[in-house]
């Protein structure tokens, strides 16, 4: 399974060696798909590497050679300049309107609501960004309230002084702004997802565990968006 950026850059040396015959270079790939630096570059061609999508021909510049796409390729899928997709696509969860009905609407604490999981959060060192809706889950409706929501298994140890282990799913309501001090989704180059407490250090922004074995992370602010805010939890006990 590809992530967004994995599958678009994939897309984008394909499309390029079909017109032209020549991979793009990497600052032409670091500009497709709108990403800071070029080391975001190097991390997504060795992970298609490592995927078998493209391979790396010894002893010539720019040699890309692309193996295989992905099953369920489009056109539509190709990459544009300027596109920054969210860590989180599909259907979000949102609490059903109130069906017309002569009878009286049932209660909160009588109703439930279904949200999809997308996948995997980094509780520790971020992981590549996750966007497949894998299952659903059925929450009660005053967990979540109004608005979009998903869900995310944790994975890593870095929240657990926040009450936050590994294997525990979290609901977040999708929202793009933040107070410091929240526990958000942030997504930082527009390719790693990490579960962290939302800080301010003058301009920049901190990334902050709830585990003193992690350290905190500063970005400047164009390299981190936030993808939602932590409004829930579940635990399974096995």
């Amino acid at each position: 399974m590809l992530t967004r950026k994995q599958q678009e850059l994939l897309l984008f040396i394909h499309e390029r060696m079909k017109e032209s015959g020549v991979p793009p270079s990497f600052d032409e790939m670091k500009d497709a798909l709108d990403l800071a630096s070029k080391s975001g570059i190097h991390r997504l061609i060795t992970a298609l590497e490592e995927r078998g999508f493209i391979r790396r021909l010894p002893n010539r510049a720019r040699a890309l050679e692309v193996i295989k796409l992905p099953e369920a390729y489009t056109p539509s899928l190709q990459p544009r300049r300027g596109f920054a997709p969210s860590v989180i696509e599909g259907s979000l969860g949102k609490t059903p309107p109130p069906a017309a009905s002569s009878k009286p609407a049932a209660e909160s604490n009588g109703s439930s609501v279904s949200v999809p999981v997308m996948g995997r959060i980094a509780a520790g060192v971020p992981i590549s960004a996750i966007q497949n809706n894998t299952h659903d889950i059925t929450v009660p409706s005053e967990m979540i309230g109004s608005g979009e929501h998903y869900a995310l298994e944790v994975k890593g140890d870095s929240m657990i002084e926040a009450g936050i282990l590994d294997g525990d799913t979290v609901i977040i309501r999708n929202a793009s702004n933040a107070n410091p001090g929240d526990i958000i989704v942030a997504l930082v180059d527009d390719e790693e997802a990490t579960l962290k407490r939302f800080r301010r250090r003058g301009a920049s922004i901190a990334l902050e565990a709830a585990n003193p074995a992690y350290e905190t992370r500063i970005f400047p602010p164009d390299r981190v968006k936030i993808q939602g805010k932590l409004v829930g939890l579940i635990r399974r006990y096995h």
